[in-house]
């Protein structure tokens, strides 16, 4: 027979104990994941350290010869460390409250964010030959941590990761761009390298932006919010019609049909889910590959995608970090004429915001696409080439990081004569004769040109045009070209018309 009030008294302790413990738990301070052992910090810049405790507790870090200490507000606290050097280490860093938080085995370098869609996402164990480079990435100074992927409604502020050292283990499906970049920037600069990667396949870029930042642009509130809720409002209706017509064909012995799908994504959700709890982690720059979602928009994504590199520039407060991009590479049927193409029209978008912007920068890969696949497996080119980028915009290096830019023309007579920024040693063609350039007169007739390097300049023609008007080099989804300088970097795609563009909103 039970003995009630000793069960009651039992419950009631019980109770207490749980009670002590909730108390407890919510008295402990607590660091987000990006502070975790094999962390690396940047260095040469103030050092934002953040977390949660209860209200009014008083927390103290301490880093190397630094001590600060703050008081919780409404949960969360945050200090910021004086700039430090590289060198030493590894370090640990100490947080005190209630409880004490050491993070283990930190480091001091240079920290980069990697984000975008599949080609940024694409991992290193199935990039092109890279098992002799998966089986030799052991490296200590080497640190990468992957966010989680996750579609949130508003900010999220914390993420389930950790940081690893580069190996085998983790570095077979970490970003091969990513990791590519991270390899050669810590063997160019002598400090050690951590690489965040956040990113998601298929992904616009509206995904990875502020909704206050879209709700802020007129156009993109007709043209990419109220979009969205058309578009949920169609996949409802079609929803209530499935289901009606379904359960018709069912009693009559039917098919029932295919389900119908709601819209992929959701503005700014991927900016709540993944960029948002990684704010205001210091770091050198971000890295970005994106642009095949948004290829049927690129007169939008001229401006949106200056938009969202204001937009994470603005919410990290650390002013105009430096921002390098990759270039779509080719992709679809080559075509035998010159023709309209929407990639085109992307890469000129994306050309064009790393010329309205400071600090940004691009890698040109025109020589490592494949026609067949939106997926090139080839990523140690698109890791070198960001990386000497970075070497020369962020780190102020002396040194050619670009390939040829298109600058200027001017009309000679029959020809057009092209200058170009980037030439570096000299320009080039490799493999032959120039080929991928196209000219056109007063009837906008684009037609296979003549080509020639003269000096630093290119001279442009062809016999049936006698008035040429403009050039256009490298203007199609899957260009075939082979301009480079002779410092071994490909020439941008480029025109020099400002004919209306076939991605410009109907009007």
């Amino acid at each position: 027979m039970i003995n009630r009030p000793s069960l009651l008294g039992a419950c009631l302790a019980i109770g207490s104990l749980l009670s002590l413990t909730e108390s407890a738990a919510r008295a402990e301070v607590r660091l987000p994941a990006l502070f975790s052992d094999n962390a690396v910090l940047q260095q040469g810049l103030p050092l934002p350290v953040w977390g949660w405790a209860d209200e009014g507790e008083q927390v103290t870090v301490r880093f190397r010869d630094q001590t600060v200490t703050t008081m919780a507000r409404d949960g969360k606290w945050m200090v910021r460390l004086a700039a430090v050097s590289a060198g030493g280490g590894p370090d640990t860093l100490t947080v005190t409250g209630q409880n004490t938080l050491t993070v283990k085995n930190v480091l001091i370098g240079e920290v980069w964010l990697c984000s975008g869609q599949s080609n940024m996402e694409f991992p290193l164990g199935r990039s092109f030959e890279s098992g002799a480079d998966v089986t030799n990435s052991v490296n200590p100074n080497i640190r990468l941590f992957h966010v989680p992927k996750l579609k949130a409604e508003g900010p999220v502020t914390d993420v389930k990761a950790t940081w690893r050292e580069a190996g085998p283990d983790s570095v077979r499906n970490f970003s091969a761009v990513g990791y590519y970049f991270g390899r050669d920037l810590e063997k160019a600069r002598h400090v050690p390298v951590g690489m965040i990667e956040s990113d998601w396949g298929g992904s616009p870029a509206e995904v990875w932006m502020k909704r206050t930042v879209l709700e802020a642009n007129p156009r993109y509130i007709t043209e990419i919010l109220e979009k969205y809720l058309e578009d949920v409002k169609r996949y409802h209706e079609a929803h209530a019609a499935f289901e009606k017509s379904s359960a018709e064909n069912k009693a009559a012995g039917k098919p029932v049909g295919r389900v119908p799908n709601p819209p992929a994504w959701r503005p700014t959700e991927l900016y709540n889910g993944m960029i948002a709890p990684l704010i205001p982690y210091a770091l050198k720059g971000a890295l970005w590959y994106q642009g095949e979602a948004n290829a049927g928009r690129a007169e939008q994504y001229r401006t949106l995608f200056a938009d969202m590199i204001r937009n994470w520039r603005t919410d990290w407060a650390q002013g105009d970090f430096t921002f390098l991009t990759v270039q779509l590479a080719p992709f679809n049927p080559i075509k035998p004429d010159p023709a309209e193409s929407t990639w085109a029209e992307l890469r000129e978008a994306q050309l064009l915001s790393t010329k309205v912007l400071p600090n940004a920068g691009m890698a040109v890969i025109t020589d490592v696409g494949d026609p067949k696949d939106i997926h090139p497996t080839r990523k140690q080119p698109v890791g070198a080439r960001l990386a000497l980028a970075a070497r020369g915009i962020a780190y102020g290096e002396n040194i050619v990081y670009s390939g040829p830019v298109y600058k200027s023309m001017e009309v000679r007579d029959h020809q057009i004569a092209l200058h170009f920024d980037h030439v570096g040693a000299g320009l080039e063609a490799r493999e032959g004769a120039l080929k991928g350039f196209a000219i056109c007169g007063e009837d906008h007739k684009f037609v296979w040109a003549d080509a020639i390097i003269s000096g630093n300049e290119i001279l442009v023609s062809h016999a049936t045009v006698e008035k040429p008007v403009a050039v256009r080099y490298g203007w199609a989804d899957c260009p075939v070209v082979n301009l480079w300088n002779k410092d071994g970097l490909p020439a941008t795609p480029f025109r020099t018309d400002d004919f209306p563009m076939i991605t410009a909103p109907k009007k």
